[in-house]
């Protein structure tokens, strides 16, 4: 029996020890009661509790924590969207009897503080305000959750907005919009491109003509003042000037066939010998002769139709007096008038 008694206690003892003494994990707190009511906070460690008069009420967690939200509400230019909020919080280890009786829910507190911080301050923003301001949004939704909950025992930590997605059609009409602006810079730029290349391609066009006119009217003066020089020079040594002519003829016609033979894109018959130098000189010599001549007998022979003209003229003119003075004539004799004399002789 006494055996009996002994294991009892033994068993006794050892659920007592059990239920006295107990562990708590780090970054955490656990809540201690005394018939329903709070006594004190065991750190993490071993701790010791009187068993069935005391009892582990809860453990609160002193890890950040992060609850992720989605908040629709519409802007000021009347676009719905959604607002992706991200609130990391923490209990404060110094209010942790605050956190755990003060607060049936925090998750849900903090959501509706949420809530109401961003359907206060999203309907004053345009969309594209919205986009541009979202830290602004972020710190004012995190200011009035650190008033509100720190009375709770509860500290904010960061405060982000994460995205803001308005409907799908608002979406697509969006990147229509910057796609039409993108296309309308992109055409823009072209045609400016365009234009300096075109206005860079017709100045440079217009300086090679200008280069390229001085350059003839330099060549063609250089050739005139040689040409006078050498007609000077040769005249000074007693030269004819029609010698003179042919030489200058000659020394052309040599320049010519050598700027054929060094092109060869073009083929010219000339006379092959010098002496047909002097002939060409006398052919066109003679040309120019008959051109005068030609242009002198077509004058003459103008002139000669112009005054059979006026003849012709002036006899058509007589004619027609005579006419009309013999028509007056008749007329009178038929209404009984007496005779002229001249008339009275002529019968």
């Amino acid at each position: 029996m006494g055996i009996i008694v002994l294991a009892v206690v033994i068993v006794i003892l050892i659920l007592l020890a059990f239920g006295t003494f107990f562990t708590v994990q780090t970054q955490s707190n656990t809540i201690i009661e005394r018939f329903g009511r709070f006594v004190r906070i065991a750190k993490p460690g071993l701790n010791v509790k009187i068993p069935i008069i005391e009892k582990k009420a809860g453990v609160v967690s002193l890890r950040v924590q992060q609850l992720d939200l989605q908040v629709e509400t519409k802007t000021k230019d009347n676009v719905f969207v959604l607002v992706l909020v991200s609130v990391q919080y923490a209990v404060l280890p110094q209010r942790v009897a605050d956190a755990w009786y003060r607060l049936d829910d925090p998750e849900a507190q903090i959501k509706s503080y949420v809530f109401d911080a961003v359907r206060a301050t999203v309907p004053n923003l345009q969309l594209d305000e919205a986009f541009e301001r979202k830290d602004d949004i972020a710190q004012t939704v995190g200011e009035a959750l650190a008033g509100e909950m720190g009375e709770f025992g509860y500290q904010i930590i960061k405060t982000l907005v994460t995205d803001i997605n308005p409907d799908a059609s608002v979406k697509s009409a969006m990147n229509r919009i910057n796609a039409a602006q993108r296309e309308r810079v992109a055409a823009q730029d072209l045609a400016e491109a365009d234009r300096i290349r075109v206005v860079t391609e017709a100045r440079a066009e217009a300086e090679a003509k200008q280069l390229q006119g001085e350059g003839i009217a330099n060549q063609r003066k250089a050739i005139i003042d040689g040409l006078h020089a050498s007609i000077a020079e040769l005249r000074h040594e007693g030269i004819e000037e029609s010698d003179v002519i042919n030489l200058i003829l000659l020394t052309q016609y040599f320049d010519t066939l050598t700027t054929l033979g060094r092109n060869g894109a073009t083929t010219v018959l000339l006379p092959g010998t010098p002496g047909g130098v002097s002939q060409l000189g006398d052919e066109i010599r003679t040309a120019l002769l008959t051109q005068d001549a030609v242009r002198e007998g077509q004058a003459e022979q103008r002139a000669a139709q112009s005054l059979d003209e006026a003849r012709n003229r002036a006899a058509a003119q007589r004619h027609s007096v005579q006419r009309d003075s013999a028509r007056r004539d008749g007329g009178e004799r038929r209404d009984g008038a007496p005779r002229s004399g001249d008339e009275t002789q002529g019968e």
